[in-house]
């Protein structure tokens, strides 16, 4: 089977989400390649059609079966890998939202071998994606806040 994402012409636009649920938020471990066994936030491609939002809401109960809220853009990253000659055989823009948990139980999808609920401070001990504390941090602050509004 060959795989549409790799080698591709021009980056893939992707969303997350960093739940937040009663100070905590929902960490999630990678099944499959490329980002196998490291922890990271829930979400995938956007679907041609689909608002940012949207997409949000749908890659996660896809994910988790879980239905959120999202709130508000907690922050990005880009996933660039290369192969043994250089050549670019992955590229995601990936734009995380910070969402709160609406309602449901965790079921992970064959995506995900894992999922924990967890304190910001308790993602420094776990292998995740690149500066995943950065976004966890801003996502708690921005839905404390909008919980004083």
């Amino acid at each position: 089977m060959i795989d549409p994402r790799a080698y591709p012409q021009r980056p893939f636009l992707a969303v997350s989400a960093a739940i937040v649920h009663d100070g905590k938020v929902l960490a999630v471990r990678r099944a499959r390649k490329p980002a196998i066994e490291l922890y990271t936030m829930p979400g995938g491609v956007v679907e041609a059609g689909e608002t940012l939002f949207e997409a949000t809401i749908r890659e996660i109960r896809e994910e988790t079966a879980l239905a959120i809220e999202p709130v508000a853009l907690a922050g990005h990253r880009e996933a660039i890998m290369r192969d043994k000659e250089g050549r670019v055989e992955r590229h995601f823009v990936i734009l995380c939202f910070a969402a709160r948990l609406l309602d449901g139980e965790i079921r992970l999808n064959d995506e995900l071998d894992d999922a924990r609920w967890l304190a910001p401070h308790e993602f420094a001990g776990l292998k995740t994606t690149d500066r995943l504390i950065e976004i966890v941090t801003a996502a708690v602050g921005l839905i404390d806040g909008a919980h004083q509004d």
